[in-house]
């Protein structure tokens, strides 16, 4: 078993159950999602495989300023696919990448959700300092782990904006190298959107037209709620569709194990949408996402791709996310990464994200700089579906 100490400007913990409930109050960051406790212990409880750490940040008067929590996964290349192939055919030929075993990654972010949901950092804190004790902070959890330290292979930092890199690059001078991923697609809504033919009648006639085709595709779907009542008998079809979905993905560094909605739905209610549509008293789809605050976040989706095209179901998934937004009067949708097009084809607009790596091994860190100068996200036709404002 791992022994947690403490430095004087850092704790280490190995589970949401040992952090006191006074650095929750202190940090005040429990009314975002990604940093409550009942969140974060859903995800500890439902994924075994994977070494929760979590870092608390305090100053001298012993008060947190920040905290981060840390996954430690095993990452299989071979789930690598289109533009980051490259990196993992190089990398093998010039054996600095192992060929037939993960390798072991210390991440610091939310694996499962594109953005900043790594790093908390309270209010009125000095940013770029918070920054720098985070990377000492994740150098020195692992000198008090030598066992672990070995078997680390490579440290990534994850996801931040481009407003942020003028902080997020301090990482550079702890030998981290940045590069770009896909972007998050966010939707801003208008204020005066009121309702979804409010939404409808902003937009190009092309893309109403198109809308109005999805939902008339859609219309034999049943549209069912997943409460904590029947949650248990949709799981294994929610599953399966979830697996088709990911196996798609060009990049996935973890799998997310549909059993944590129980929890989210037993802690959030109303407030985590969960939605399943059947077609001929079948599960061909489902979508998830929280409202976090003022946005509507999308989590995972399912799709019975054979049935996709004819019923629109990915479509009208999108825009049912739209109209959920609207009706609880929402300012933004995050979206998330992938299928980049389609989503700004209903009004979304990408977000650049950047990522920090550092191999473990210095040589072998400056080549991967190399190969990560040449990493770009997957270049897409952005449509724009609005009409200009007057």
């Amino acid at each position: 078993m791992i022994c947690y100490t403490n430095t004087n400007t850092a704790l280490f913990f190995s589970s949401i159950d040992e952090i006191p409930t006074e650095i929750w109050q202190d940090l005040n960051c429990t009314q975002n999602f990604y940093f409550h406790p009942n969140y974060l212990k859903s995800l500890e409880k439902n994924h075994p495989e994977i070494t929760f750490t979590y870092i608390v940040l305090i100053d001298d008067d012993k008060k947190p300023t920040a905290i981060a929590n840390l996954k430690i996964v095993d990452f299989h290349l071979n789930f690598i696919k289109n533009d980051l192939e490259f990196l993992r055919n190089i990398g093998k030929k010039m054996h600095i990448i192992p060929d037939n075993k993960p390798l072991k990654l210390l991440i610091c972010g939310n694996i499962f959700v594109s953005g900043e949901h790594g790093v908390y950092i309270k209010q009125n804190q000095d940013k770029n300092a918070i920054l720098k004790e985070l990377a000492e902070s994740i150098n020195h959890f692992l000198n008090l782990n030598k066992g672990l330290k070995k078997k680390i292979d490579a440290f990534l930092i994850k996801d931040f904006v481009k407003e942020s890199l003028f902080i997020t690059d301090e990482l550079k001078g702890f030998n981290y190298h940045p590069f770009s991923v896909e972007p998050n697609m966010k939707l801003k809504l208008q204020e005066n959107w009121q309702t979804f033919d409010d939404y409808l009648a902003v937009m190009k006639t092309k893309f109403r037209v198109k809308a109005k085709k999805a939902f008339s595709l859609s219309e034999n779907l049943k549209i069912e709620d997943v409460t904590l009542d029947n949650i248990d008998k949709m799981l294994p079809k929610m599953t399966s569709l979830y697996e088709k979905v990911t196996s798609k993905a060009d990049f996935n560094l973890a799998n997310f194990n549909l059993e944590t909605y129980k929890g989210f739905k037993s802690k959030l209610g109303d407030n985590y949408i969960l939605k399943t549509y059947w077609f001929h008293n079948k599960i061909v789809g489902f979508m998830s996402g929280v409202i976090n605050q003022k946005s509507l976040d999308a989590h995972f989706v399912g799709i019975d791709y054979q049935l996709n095209k004819k019923h629109a179901i990915y479509q009208r998934i999108l825009y049912d996310y739209v109209e959920i937004a609207i009706s609880k009067k929402l300012k933004i949708i995050n979206f998330g990464r992938t299928a980049s097009e389609i989503k700004s084809s209903i009004g979304a607009e990408p977000q650049d994200l950047t990522m920090y790596l550092r191999h473990k091994k210095s040589i072998t860190n400056k080549i991967l700089k190399l190969f990560l100068q040449r990493v770009q996200p997957t270049p897409f036709r952005q449509n724009f579906p609005f009409k200009l404002k007057n």
